[in-house]
């Protein structure tokens, strides 16, 4: 390996560890939420408000700072959000009170959004055209890693010592990953490029990217009426204890690792075929766990499979919106992205206020057959914009005889 290469690897591993360290405050409330709510003397659904809020802040942080920050140094821009993500999770950790507690999620939410649509270009940057997928696959690395270690060992670590030695434990990882991008990024990355006004109206237009950004929406947020009010459901309907609920959120994380690699084959060639079936699979498993959850080795199962369907519609979601927006707004190919990104979040915020209401209302049980039904309305969508898109391509072949 050539000094180079060396150089832009260790780089590579420094947005790593920084993705890990976003990744894992991202869903760490989840693993909380009962502690949380028995310290700060507050109902299990009012502790939901730290997973819906972060989302909401990922939601309207990403697609506008992305815009505001085209002309910051990539390096600066990169550097100053690991800052802001450490102010964050230090707030949540000093936290006495709910309130505090909400703001300092957002915090951390805003260097989130704004990390997620940076760090791919960072990471393409840093090596030659022929490595740049495999580039930015190591900086995601850090956030499956997340799933996997991150969310059930912080769970771990707020069961022993209190949830927030684990906003404490977050914070540190932060300070490394700052450390390691400020003495291994190199500071001549490019700036981001400016999207004009024209381009941007064309995307919150365009009929085809909006249906796109509302099955992400409704078919990634699905889970998370179910997912954000796991803990509890585990605890209290399946009778696990809690230290339990740790070891099972680490099976779920290596369910979504297994399931996020899977959609990204599946949805190589036409992905939106893959997803129609992705999503019809995912309510399915959602509806039966409501009656496999009083049981305690069928919930295991189904918890399983659902962690597997939880993520593996993000790489062909993604990869379809990039396709229309080479369609459809050549010039706002990132700021689509963003977009996306932030229909990612609004999905986990619907999602998360609706098992809120359901849970205050219906019951915990009853979360599943309700996020079966909304990810059910991406299944429609998604059938929708299939025959669309067979509709364009009858259309091209009937221009090309």
């Amino acid at each position: 390996m050539s000094l180079e290469q060396r150089r832009s690897t260790l780089a590579l591993l420094a947005l790593a560890v920084s993705a890990f360290a976003i990744g894992t405050t991202e869903f760490i409330s989840v693993g909380l939420l009962p502690l949380i709510a028995d310290d700060l003397h507050i109902s299990v659904t009012a502790a939901g408000l730290t997973v819906t809020l972060y989302a909401l802040g990922v939601t309207f942080g990403a697609p506008v700072l992305t815009s505001l920050t085209t002309a910051v140094s990539r390096k600066t821009l990169l550097l100053s959000l690991m800052v802001l993500f450490i102010i964050g999770n230090s707030l949540a950790a000093a936290a006495g009170g709910i309130t505090l507690l909400l703001i300092a999620r957002v915090f951390s939410a805003l260097s989130h959004g704004l990390f997620m649509s940076i760090a791919s270009t960072i990471a393409a940057d840093l090596v030659p055209e022929n490595r740049k997928a495999s580039a930015i696959s190591i900086m995601f690395t850090g956030l499956t890693v997340a799933t996997v270690t991150g969310v059930p060992l912080g769970t771990f670590l707020g069961q022993q010592l209190g949830w927030r030695a684990a906003f404490v434990a977050i914070a540190a990882i932060g300070v490394i990953a700052l450390v390691a991008n400020l003495i291994l990024i190199p500071s001549g990355l490019r700036k981001g490029t400016r999207t004009p006004l024209s381009e941007q109206v064309k995307l919150v237009t365009n009929g085809r990217l909006l249906l796109a950004f509302a099955i992400t929406a409704l078919g990634y947020g699905g889970t998370f009426v179910v997912f954000t009010y796991l803990s509890p459901l585990l605890h209290e309907i399946s009778g696990f204890k809690e230290e339990t609920v740790a070891v099972i959120l680490l099976v779920y994380g290596v369910a979504i690792a297994i399931g996020n690699m899977i959609g990204g084959k599946a949805a190589n060639h036409k992905p939106m075929n893959a997803l129609f079936y992705m999503f019809a699979l995912q309510a399915a498993v959602l509806l039966v766990l409501t009656f496999t959850a009083p049981f305690k080795a069928a919930a295991l199962i189904t918890i399983f499979f659902m962690g597997l369907l939880a993520f593996m519609n993000v790489p062909g979601l993604q990869a379809y919106v990039v396709i229309l927006a080479d369609r459809y707004a050549p010039s706002a190919r990132d700021i689509a992205s963003a977009v996306n990104i932030a229909a990612f979040n609004a999905g986990i915020a619907i999602g998360a206020y609706l098992g809120g209401l359901v849970t205050d209302h219906m019951g915990l049980i009853h979360t599943a057959w309700v996020g079966a039904v909304m990810v059910l309305g991406a299944v429609f969508l998604t059938a929708w914009s299939r025959a669309l898109e067979r509709k364009d391509e009858r259309t091209l072949k009937h221009k090309a005889a």
